[in-house]
């Protein structure tokens, strides 16, 4: 590089220097302006730094004024042309950034968020990123609305079931107090066990909150899941034998599995129990283990006569006790033992759903092996 040409170059390095301070000073001060003021600033601080340079380079080549004047109309030209179309340009940007607003108080209304192509591509990668937003938004919402109305028909379930042997309990207590009870020992047993029955629902609610709180502390094993299945069938046994229904278990003796045991019986005892619940008379019940490559998987199958499609959805919700299919039973509790099994099993890191198969409908749980 020559010495003319150095020159040349600090002259018109130091002029579009200049300007770009002058601007990054004034874009500083106006930081909290409208976008379109950053843009035309923008647009003015290019301009600007190519009209000082060549301008002042012009200056130091000593030109005559006819072509200095020429030069400096150039550049004049040249540079409203260009920030003619900057401000054009900047237009379209505040367009977006406007549409962007205007999705964001969409999102906040709750409605609908369409993202649109038309836009620049961060700009419509925000938009898609607020469209994705509202629909986790909605859903969310749409959960929210379903867990409200379960907590409202448990309450409303739970306080009928406690109702009824609160009542029971009262009325023997004053037969026992004023003597009229032709039984005693009789009336002490019904008060023992219906006193069970509600100790019982309050064990759920309080495993429920557990599951809800995130509290549970497991202590995952190595289980072996045949003795598991074995003896919840066993402790369910009199239970089926009163309703005349059978129960079969199906599971290899090499059939292990990672889980807390007492998580584990009660998400089989709960199967297990509303498989007989619901299962009429002469009925059977089939509870099944199996691996299904790095999982897994346990089956309740019941003979329940199936649940309405529209319903399958909820089974697992707080307080569902069944559809027009599965009628529940005065007494038959508040609903929480589904609830309770999902709970149980995705804190294992474990899935559980429902299909009708059949005479009835098959739960099945999938754990990691």
């Amino acid at each position: 590089m020559t010495h003319d040409q150095l020159v040349i170059v600090l002259i018109a390095g130091g002029w579009s220097l200049a300007i770009g301070l002058i601007g990054a000073l004034v874009g500083w001060r106006t930081r909290r302006a409208p976008i379109q003021w950053s843009a035309w600033l923008i647009a003015a601080v290019a301009i600007g730094g190519v009209v000082a340079g060549v301008v002042g380079t012009a200056q130091a080549m000593f030109l005559s004024r006819h072509d200095l004047a020429v030069i400096v109309l150039v550049c004049a030209v040249s540079g409203a042309v260009s920030m003619a179309f900057s401000l054009l340009l900047a237009r379209t940007l505040v367009s977006s950034t406007l549409r962007l607003r205007a999705m964001a108080a969409e999102l906040g209304a709750g409605e609908v968020v369409m993202p649109t192509g038309a836009e620049p591509r961060e700009i419509r990668a925000v938009g898609d990123e607020l469209a994705r937003s509202g629909d986790l938004l909605r859903a969310a919402q749409a959960r929210e609305r379903q867990l409200e109305q379960s907590r409202r028909e448990l309450v409303a379930w739970v306080s009928h079931d406690l109702r009824t042997p609160l009542a029971g309990l009262r009325a023997m207590a004053e037969a026992l107090e004023d003597g009229l009870a032709p039984d005693p020992a009789r009336y002490h047993h019904q008060m023992l066990k219906q006193a069970d029955r509600m100790t019982a629902m309050v064990d759920d609610l309080f495993e429920l909150s557990r599951i809800h709180a995130g509290t549970l502390n497991l202590c995952v094993q190595p289980l072996a899941l045949r003795d598991v299945v074995s003896e919840c069938i066993a402790g369910a046994s009199p239970v089926a034998a009163a309703g005349r229904v059978v129960i079969d278990g199906e599971v290899g003796p090499d059939l292990e599995v990672r889980a807390d045991p007492d998580a584990l019986s009660r998400v089989v005892g709960n199967l297990v129990m509303n498989a007989i619940r619901h299962t009429p008379a002469d009925g059977a019940i089939l509870v099944e283990g199996r691996r299904d490559g790095a999982a897994i998987e346990l089956s309740v199958t019941d003979a329940c006569g199936g649940i309405h499609p529209d319903e399958l959805e909820r089974v697992f919700d707080v307080a569902w006790r069944g559809s027009s299919a599965r009628t529940p039973e005065t007494g038959t509790g508040a609903g929480l033992g589904l609830a309770i099994v999902r709970g149980l099993v995705e804190a294992h890191r474990g899935t559980v759903s429902v299909s009708n198969h059949g005479p009835g409908c098959r739960f099945l749980v999938r754990l990691p092996a």
